[in-house]
């Protein structure tokens, strides 16, 4: 792994990271991440957050992904019947193994 720099950056690595992980994880908008961090005190905007995610983003999922196991190829299909207003309908799920 690369080692990430934070040298030419105002706040701490915590914080980008934080923000960066807010992103990633939730669906929370840039100005959602913006008014989460005002809470806290931080007075960033929401741009500066959209270039920390652009920035830092892959840094942070290569690793991840990498160590994550490879996806099972067995697939199980569940198949029910239904019947509404005395019509039959089929319906079926597919999950992964």
């Amino acid at each position: 792994m690369t080692n990430i720099s934070y040298r030419s950056h105002r706040f701490l690595p915590e914080i980008i990271q934080y923000a960066v992980w807010l992103y990633s994880k939730f669906t929370l908008s840039y100005r959602d991440i913006e008014d989460l961090l005002a809470e806290r005190g931080l007075d960033i905007s929401y741009e500066t957050i959209r270039r920390w995610v652009n920035k830092f983003g892959g840094g942070y999922a290569r690793p991840i992904r990498s160590n994550r196991p490879a996806g099972d190829t067995t697939w199980h299909l569940d198949e029910m019947v239904i019947v509404i207003n005395g019509k039959k309908y089929w319906l079926w799920r597919a999950v992964d193994g």
